[in-house]
């Protein structure tokens, strides 16, 4: 798979303090698309100063952010990654790669060192990747690190727009017979300034536990 002219869609909120590394971290001939979800705190602004591609979503939630950023995305091949500074975006060619033998290339988080991760967030991907596996889903996360093919993902049709999303993904995948790949790949401290909007309370794990629960009973 040539790594060539691939979007990578970034959802944003409030992400200031990161956005700067994250954005140095891309590799060459990948493009960012920052949707910015709401950010009151000069994200936006900061990510077209830097040379991002800028749109904005009113409508909150990670699922609303991902697909508006896929559809202003213009490259076959599109990832995704949270805009927070706890992933190395410089592995996304890993994955773009993986799309030679796979549908759907996703990340499995490795912490960096103990504490990275919360419990209560490990704790929840776990039973939701257990849940997947069972389904024939040879998966370990519930993808924050994630390539496709634009036109498939769009064709896919993921409805869900809030912390839904990525699982949802996974679900239809599964039943459209697409072939998914899982790397392993690095999982480090966010950048400073900046909170998860799931592993950072107990209020948004739960939250996410919500949306997971309302994708696995339809």
């Amino acid at each position: 798979m040539n790594d060539d002219q691939v979007d990578v869609v970034l959802p944003c909120l409030d992400e200031a303090g990161a956005l700067p590394g994250v954005l140095a971290a891309l590799p060459a001939r990948y493009r960012a698309i920052v949707v910015d979800n709401g950010s009151t705190d000069g994200s936006a602004e900061i990510a077209a100063g830097l040379g991002a591609k800028v749109v904005h979503e009113p409508r909150r939630g990670y699922g609303a952010a991902v697909h508006t950023g896929l559809e202003a995305a213009t490259a076959d091949v599109v990832c995704f990654a949270d805009a927070d500074g706890s992933l190395d975006l410089a592995e996304l060619p890993m994955l773009v790669r993986g799309l030679a033998d796979a549908d759907l290339a996703v990340g499995r988080r490795v912490p960096s060192r103990p504490g990275v991760w919360p419990w209560h967030a490990r704790a929840g991907n776990a039973l939701i990747s257990s849940l997947l596996r069972r389904k024939g889903l040879p998966v370990r996360d519930i993808a924050p690190l994630r390539a496709v093919r634009r036109r498939a993902l769009l064709d896919l049709d993921v409805t869900d727009r809030a912390f839904g999303y990525p699982l949802e993904l996974l679900i239809k995948a599964r039943r459209a017979g697409w072939r998914v790949a899982e790397f392993d790949v690095s999982y480090g401290e966010r950048a400073k300034g900046t909170k998860s909007k799931v592993s950072g309370s107990l209020r948004g794990t739960l939250r996410a536990a919500r949306d997971f629960g309302r994708v696995l009973s339809r």
